[in-house]
């Protein structure tokens, strides 16, 4: 008897499957009929068949297991309200910052800490912040324009610009604003008051420009500072309706009147002694590199009244860094205490916006800087000013020439709840963890926007990775991640790089 041949099988997925006889439609006639599609999905064109469909695992947990998981890897979104930045880059939503109306809710503080490398969009960001601070009614004030950037946008908002230099405008450190034109209506006691705060920022002032290397190189001792109190007080009072110059200063240590040398207990050859080394400081303030500059009364006070005011120093960036320095100390102590004293008579009342570009300058200009940018950063939580701080690297801190500063300045950062990080290096980010903690996809973001991947014949038409990206971080919640793009008028107001043509990104 033959041998009975075993009966194949059929496959299930043979059973299923659409038969192959042409069809006038794309569509399977056995679709949405009940019958279920095969295992490697429907065939024929546009079929998409696929090995394994994987449908996904939802997994559910109290909150005490999940929270675990943090750090997420994105941030939730910023309240749209503020100051717009631009998209965030991966989930396109718009980025506000708004460190004046975060405070007391998201932030404790409205300072801004802005780094990043050079050209990647410091400064377009900063005058954007500006720029719309100013339109919701506050007043942008640049105390030292060192490279002159923030002129044209000032002209454009019609604010006052005050240029520094020989042959232009003079200031005034000791100047009080508006305050000298009030002090007569007074009664004596709050007059009394008002001329011993003076005096004491007069002082602060004349120490921080004895500072630099223009003036004495060092910070006056105890004797010099009461021969200093003593001789602005004596100086003040001789013309009590018109602020003292530092030559007046000069006259009279140099006359020695009797409350003087009372107050220095010293006489002839021995107050010689004492007071030959601020008198040489001084001198060198008025008749060295800074000749015409701050010797004379100012020549254009600021007008209050205007919606931004900047002191521009540009002029003074040929003289070199230790002109540039004691331009900075002067021009900072001229415009905070005309605004102080216009806040103190109730004659300004908006809240200011203040840039602080080109901060590792103002680092490196002296003590007197180090402590204006540490005493204006405890006050502004009150007055509720916003101060934006921009600069290159946490090594600009360290570069301080002694640890009290370094101090100092290491709680500016950490009084600035609001950091803003542009392209940077993965040596920079290490020292920014130790100041704000920094997940490893935040990491690998920002040192992707540090430099160009690739190269090729068509670099020239590239744009570099991190020009306009920023990461936003409050405190320790995760950062979002932002891209700005400019308007055809930014492109013209912000920019910086005078030798080359603007670019359709953020300009430097």
């Amino acid at each position: 008897m033959p041998e009975k041949k075993p009966e194949l099988l059929t496959p299930r997925w043979a059973v299923d499957t659409v038969p192959t006889a042409p069809r006038r439609s794309l569509r399977s006639p056995l679709r949405g009929r009940g019958v279920f599609a095969p295992r490697l999905g429907w065939g024929g064109p546009f079929g998409g068949r696929v090995a394994v469909e994987d449908a996904g695992t939802v997994y559910t947990g109290p909150s005490t297991q999940v929270a675990s998981i943090y750090p997420f890897l994105l941030g939730s979104g910023l309240p749209p309200r503020g100051v717009p930045v631009g998209r965030d880059v991966l989930t396109g939503e718009l980025v506000c910052v708004d460190p004046s109306g975060w405070t007391g809710r998201l932030t404790t503080n409205p300072g801004m800490w802005v780094m990043a490398q050079p050209g990647v969009g410091k400064s377009a960001l900063v005058k954007r912040v500006c720029l719309v601070y100013v339109a919701y009614g506050c007043m942008m004030c640049v105390p030292a324009d060192v490279k002159g950037e923030y002129s044209t946008l000032i002209r454009e908002l019609g604010g006052s610009v005050l240029r520094i230099g020989t042959g232009v405008d003079r200031i005034n450190p000791l100047d009080s604003g508006p305050l000298k034109h009030h002090l007569a209506r007074l009664p004596v006691t709050e007059r009394q008051a008002l001329l011993d705060v003076l005096t004491g920022r007069r002082l602060e002032t004349l120490g921080a420009l004895l500072a630099t290397r223009c003036g004495l190189g060092r910070q006056p001792d105890e004797i010099e500072r009461s021969a200093l109190t003593t001789a602005v007080q004596l100086a003040a009072d001789a013309a009590p309706h018109t602020d003292p110059v530092v030559p007046d200063v000069i006259a009279v240590l140099r006359q020695a009147p009797e409350a003087l040398r009372l107050k220095l207990a010293a006489d002839g050859y021995t107050y010689l002694d004492l007071t030959r080394s601020v008198v040489a400081g001084l001198d060198n303030l008025v008749d060295g590199p800074l000749k015409g500059m701050f010797d004379g009364p100012t020549s254009t006070p600021l007008d209050l009244h205007a919606p931004a005011v900047s002191v521009d120093i540009s002029a003074l960036r040929a003289r070199g860094n230790d002109v540039v320095s004691a331009g900075m100390i002067a021009s900072w102590a001229y415009t905070y205490n005309t605004i102080d004293s216009a806040r103190s008579l109730d004659v300004v009342r908006r809240r200011l916006v203040l840039p602080m570009d080109e901060m590792w300058r103002a680092l490196r200009a002296g003590p007197g800087l180090v402590d204006a940018m540490d005493s204006i950063s405890r006050l502004n939580r009150t007055t509720d000013d916003v101060t934006v701080y921009v600069t290159h690297s946490l090594e600009d801190v360290e570069a301080l020439p002694t640890e009290e500063d370094r101090a100092k300045a290491r709680g500016l950062m950490d009084r600035c709840d609001t950091w803003v990080i542009g392209g940077s290096t993965d040596e920079e980010l290490g020292r920014v963890s130790g100041k704000r903690s920094l997940t490893e996809q935040e990491r690998m973001m920002i040192t992707s926007w540090a430099s160009a991947t690739s190269t090729g014949l068509d670099a020239a038409d590239q744009v570099h990775p991190g020009r306009g990206k920023y990461l936003i971080k409050i405190g320790t919640r995760p950062g979002i991640a932002a891209a700005m793009e400019l308007t055809v008028t930014e492109r013209r107001l912000y920019h910086t790089d005078k030798n080359t043509e603007p670019l359709d990104g953020a300009d430097r």
